[in-house]
């Protein structure tokens, strides 16, 4: 069968239709913007100390002494775990002892917050972790939250891209959204800790579902200029203004439920897309069904005010559409040989440690110094001039390089960091910045990369393993963030040494940049070190141009 773009080109590249679709495609991702990192907000702890009840009866003198001062970070802080024994306070103050005076405070030994927690109300009126404790020796449900959320986030992944190709980009698109809406407006009820963790985790896999599968349908709508825009600068930037809109909601609503709800209702805004969004010409073909594929183009080209040809698709000829795919390969053929593996086992390096960087410093926003809705804002406007970068450095720099120095300069800076008196805490923010700005580069020109490095005949399951290690990474990276409770600064030095190092390894990669795709196992590049040239100049079958812009960048989310 021609090829479809070729069959279609009459519709142009930006017409009223393309336009149409290009925006409320990717404004459609707006709402995974609120709810990927909403966990910030949603599950944030404050300050918190052991409470003393009004029933302790105890002095006001033995009261302000009855929690202990620990170190953190260099600094004396109340602890948040311990209190000294009431039994014992109460005996010293009913027989009116002086503490520090008549009995040394620190004899006395401690117990656990028996009685709860007193949290600090200035920043958040409630939170899930202040509405079910989950502090002190439950702190590990606080991860486990967001980790179960990318964990749905990775079995959306699979699950919504086998019923993509079952049936359909649009069904899939708005059938997550109603999963990912439904069930957060279920969340705001949830009743235990248990509840909502399980609920955040249905929500990740609608999540991720309907970002991917909006982004399939723009790639297959939209035609070859206008997809490569799509796939950098519109749904990246759309999900971007939803990052940055977030702590905006975050800052006028304090408690959870009425955050989450609020963060929820605009995706409500989605349902009347139903009727203007069409299916996917290029599915509706794949599926032998052309009489609905020529229905929508005709539509278009109507809105386009552009005459459509007699016949688009040629029946006859959708038995030829499959002749190349005739030899059958499976994931094994990722191992097959040596080369194959090193290619593999450093794809996946990449993916898992690149999306740990980019998780794991986004998450630990409010772990920084100073105000965390500023903080939140300023790490999600960074993203808007990164890809812009990276959409840049795709269309004219070797893709080692591009992706080599973007991660040395995340990587560095971020290990730089620890160099920063605790005095200078701006600059400290800046230095979180600019770590950020070049993970998200880097990020965002992974899928490209890899898309480019594998043979078209196994390039879906390449790109499907990088892929899945991002998620596996982002399941990871709560747990760095963890750390930052016993060190601060122990998140950014793990994150930006492991950044470094993949920053190096990226260059054993063969260069793709300007190259032709290749099409078989047999003309894949060699892994050779620094220097890496084609085994064979053979003239590959391919969009050149495509390979030389930059097949199509995923966004940083996949």
């Amino acid at each position: 069968m021609r090829d479809y773009d070729e069959a279609t080109s009459f519709l142009g590249d930006w017409g009223p239709f393309q336009l149409t679709i290009f925006f409320l495609l990717s404004a459609s991702t707006i709402p995974n913007g609120f709810n990927g990192m909403s966990v910030m907000f949603l599950a944030a702890t404050p300050e918190h100390r052991c409470l003393v009840p009004d029933t302790a009866n105890l002095s006001q003198a033995w009261r302000n002494v009855s929690i202990p001062w620990e170190e953190t970070d260099g600094q004396r802080v109340q602890s948040r775990c311990w209190r000294y024994r009431l039994e014992t306070l109460r005996n010293y103050s009913a027989l009116g002892l002086i503490p520090g005076l008549d009995i040394n405070v620190s004899s006395i030994a401690k117990e656990k917050c028996l009685d709860g927690w007193d949290y600090d109300r200035d920043l958040y009126q409630s939170t899930v972790v202040t509405e079910w404790d989950i502090v002190c020796d439950n702190d590990w449900k606080g991860p486990l939250t967001t980790s179960l959320f990318f964990a749905g986030v990775l079995t959306g992944s699979f699950i919504s891209g086998q019923l993509s190709d079952s049936f359909g980009r649009k069904k899939v698109l708005f059938g997550t959204m109603a999963v990912q809406t439904g069930f957060s407006i279920i969340q705001v009820f949830s009743t235990s800790w248990e509840m909502f963790a399980i609920l955040f985790l249905i929500v990740g896999m609608g999540q991720i579902s309907n970002y991917v599968s909006a982004f399939i349908l723009g790639c297959e709508i939209l035609g070859k200029s206008a997809r490569v825009i799509f796939s950098t600068l519109g749904i990246c930037i759309f999900f971007a203004i939803g990052y940055m809109i977030l702590p905006l909601f975050a800052f006028f609503i304090r408690d959870w439920r009425t955050l989450l709800m609020a963060l929820t209702v605009p995706g409500l805004l989605c349902v009347p897309l139903w009727w203007i969004i069409p299916e996917s010409p290029q599915w509706l073909v794949s599926q032998g069904r052309i009489e609905e594929a020529e229905a929508i183009i005709r539509k278009a080209a109507k809105q386009n005010k552009i005459p459509a040809p007699a016949v688009i698709f040629k029946t006859a000829e959708l038995d030829d559409t499959n002749q190349h795919h005739n030899k059958r390969h499976t994931i094994f053929d990722l191992v097959k040989t040596h080369n194959i593996r090193l290619i593999t086992v450093l794809t996946i390096l990449l993916w898992l440690i690149v999306s740990i960087g980019y998780f794991g410093v986004s998450l630990n926003t409010p772990n920084l110094h100073g105000d965390p809705f500023l903080n939140c804002f300023l790490m999600a406007a960074i993203e808007v001039p990164s890809y812009i970068i990276a959409w840049q450095l795709l269309g004219h720099v070797s893709r080692r390089y591009s992706m080599c120095g973007t991660m040395l300069l995340g990587g560095v800076v971020l290990l730089l960091i620890q160099l920063v008196p605790p005095s200078l805490n701006i600059l400290s923010t800046i230095m979180v910045m600019v770590g950020k700005f070049g993970v998200t580069a880097a990020f965002s020109m992974a899928y490209v990369y890899t898309a480019e490095l594998y043979p078209t005949v196994i390039r879906n399951m390449g790109v499907g393993i990088g892929s899945m290690s991002s998620r596996v990474g982002s399941v990871i990276s709560p747990y760095f963030v963890y750390l930052g409770a016993y060190n601060r600064l122990l998140p950014y030095i793990l994150m930006g040494s492991l950044t470094v190092i993949i920053g190096l390894l990226v260059l054993l990669f063969p260069e793709t940049f300007g190259r032709p795709l290749p099409e078989n196992m047999d003309q894949i590049q060699s892994v050779t070190g620094l220097c890496c040239r084609r085994n064979s100049q053979k003239d590959l079958h391919g969009n050149s141009e495509e390979s030389k812009n930059g097949m199509i960048l995923m966004t940083t989310k996949l």
